[in-house]
């Protein structure tokens, strides 16, 4: 009986240590991000944010000094404009994107009024950028004054570029901006990034 005790509290260690050094290995790399569970019945596929064999990203994120950005105007009717906020990777290597840029329009005197409102559809995915590859984000904005704003002249000061900052970044990519005042305070709907 003693015999079995000791064979089993031994069986009983060997897999809590195995276990340990389980968590220990995972919880070690700073590179690794948090995901959903995968599916019990399916293994999960390879994130591009997971760590290689050396320890390193398999996929950086994109930043202000690898991407161009441009604002493309694609719709407009009754008092409504639509536009893309179009980013182009020109580094030498993948990026990828994930979620909502940042966007402050200005002009030669500095920040102008921008409430910036995040859209549903589509929302926050993964988009891979090979170099020369590009990714948007949909825009939409007003052009007819409310809340108190003129109604003669412009609602709002004229914007002449944005500041546009990539998801999970800090700085910004200096976007023209030609299509005039946005009213309501500056109020812009943006999507997220999809592959474009």
């Amino acid at each position: 009986m003693t015999r079995r005790l000791i064979a089993c509290g031994l069986l009983v260690l060997a897999s809590v240590t195995a276990c340990g050094d389980r968590t220990a290995e995972v919880g070690s790399s700073d590179t690794l991000t948090t995901s959903d569970p995968p599916s019990s019945t399916s293994p999960a596929p390879p994130s591009s944010t997971e760590a290689n064999a050396g320890g390193e990203l398999a996929v950086k994120r994109c930043n202000a000094s690898v991407l161009k950005g441009a604002v493309e105007p694609t719709d407009a009717g009754a008092g409504n404009r639509y536009g893309k906020f179009v980013v182009t990777n020109t580094g030498s290597a993948q990026c990828t994107l994930s979620g909502y840029s940042g966007f402050q329009l200005e002009n030669g005197a500095g920040a102008v009024p921008t409430k910036l409102e995040r859209m549903a559809d589509p929302g926050p995915k993964p988009v891979n950028l090979a170099p020369g590859a590009k990714a948007a984000a949909n825009l939409h904005w007003g052009v007819i004054p409310a809340g108190g704003e003129p109604v003669d002249g412009p609602c709002q000061p004229e914007p002449s570029k944005a500041a546009a900052i990539p998801p999970n970044e800090t700085a910004p990519i200096s976007v023209p901006w030609t299509l005039g005042p946005v009213c309501s305070g500056g109020r812009i709907e943006i999507s997220a990034f999809y592959a474009a």
